[in-house]
C-alpha cells in the first residue's frame, strides 16, 4: 500500500487536472447553453436554427480571446504555465485572469483533502466530484446568474445513489429528505416573496442546488448552511452596494453563498457553523 501523503499528492496532481478542465466548463458551457436556446427559440418560432462554427467543451482549441492565438500544449500545463508566461498571453500579452489558476488550485485542495479524510475509497471519490460540480456551479453562477439543470440535478441524484452505496455516512431516508426539504424550503420562500413584492428574490436553481446539498449533508445540515449562505450572502450585497459594483438589476447570485456554506458544513459539520453565526 502506497504512503497516504503520496496519495494524497497525486490527488492534488489529479485535482490540477481536473481544475484546467473545469475552467473550460465555467467558460464554454454557460455559452453552449446560449446557443442552444437560440436554436430552441428559432424552431419555436419556425425559422431556420442559426448557424454557425461547432462550439462544445471540446471544439475550438483554446486560444486567447484577444488575438485569438491557439494555445500550444505546454501553455495550458496547470497553474505552472500561468506562472512561466507571467500571467499573459505569449502571443499579444494581454493579461490571462487569476482565476485560472486559483479554480485548479481549489481544486487540487478539495481533491487532496477528500482522499487525506476518507483515504483511497469510494467515500472520497464521490466527494471529490461533488467538490468539483460545486466549484463548477459557484463559478458559472457568479459569472452568469445560470445554475444549469444538467449540473444541478445530476448533483441531487449523485447524492441520493451514494447514500444508497454507502458511499457516503449518511442513511438514505436522511438524504432523500435532505432532497425534499432543501427544495421546498427556497421554493417557498420563493413564492412568499413572489406574493409579497411581485418580484424574484432567486431562481429555480437555487432550489435544486440546495436540495443537492441536502442529498448529500442531510437536512439536519441545511439550517446552518442557509444561515451561512444568507448572512455572507448579505454582506457580500452591502458591501458591492456601498462600492457601486452590483450588476445590472443590482442581484446577487446566491448560489456561491450556498456552495460555500456546503463546503463548510463538509469540512467542519453543521454543529459548529451554528455555533458561529450565534445558534
Amino acid at each position: 500500500m502506497p504512503d497516504i501523503s503520496l496519495i494524497v499528492i497525486g490527488a492534488g496532481v489529479l485535482g490540477l487536472v481536473i481544475g484546467s478542465f473545469l475552467n473550460v466548463v465555467i467558460h464554454r458551457y454557460p455559452k453552449m447553453l446560449e446557443q442552444q436556446w437560440a436554436v430552441e427559440v428559432a424552431s419555436y418560432q419556425g425559422q431556420e436554427a442559426p448557424q454557425g462554427p461547432t462550439y462544445n467543451l471540446m471544439t475550438p482549441r483554446s486560444a486567447c480571446p484577444h488575438c485569438g492565438h491557439q494555445i500550444k500544449w505546454y501553455e495550458n500545463i496547470p497553474v505552472l504555465s500561468f506562472l512561466v508566461l507571467r500571467a499573459k498571453c505569449a502571443s499579444c500579452g494581454t493579461g490571462i485572469s487569476w482565476r485560472y489558476p486559483l479554480i485548479e488550485l481549489a481544486t487540487a485542495g478539495l481533491f487532496a483533502g477528500c482522499v487525506w479524510r476518507w483515504g483511497l475509497t469510494p467515500s472520497a471519490g464521490v466527494w471529490a466530484v461533488f467538490s468539483a460540480m460545486l466549484l463548477t456551479m459557484a463559478t458559472i453562477d457568479w459569472d452568469t446568474t445560470l445554475l444549469p439543470d444538467d449540473l444541478t440535478l445530476p448533483l441531487v441524484w449523485l447524492g441520493l445513489c451514494a447514500s444508497a452505496l454507502g458511499w457516503i455516512q449518511l442513511p438514505l431516508e436522511q438524504a432523500l429528505w435532505g432532497a425534499v426539504v432543501g427544495y421546498m424550503s427556497l421554493w417557498s420562500i420563493y413564492w412568499l416573496f413572489k406574493l409579497a413584492t411581485g418580484k424574484e428574490g432567486m431562481g429555480y436553481g437555487d432550489f435544486k442546488l440546495f436540495a443537492a446539498l441536502g442529498a448529500w449533508l442531510g437536512w439536519q445540515a441545511l439550517p446552518a448552511v442557509i444561515l451561512m449562505a444568507a448572512i455572507i450572502g448579505s454582506a457580500v450585497g452591502i458591501a458591492m452596494k456601498f462600492n457601486q459594483s452590483l450588476r445590472e438589476g443590482r442581484y446577487v447570485p446566491f448560489g456561491p453563498f450556498l456552495a460555500l456554506g456546503g463546503f463548510t458544513a463538509l469540512a467542519v459539520g453543521a454543529d459548529r457553523m451554528l455555533e458561529w453565526v450565534g445558534f
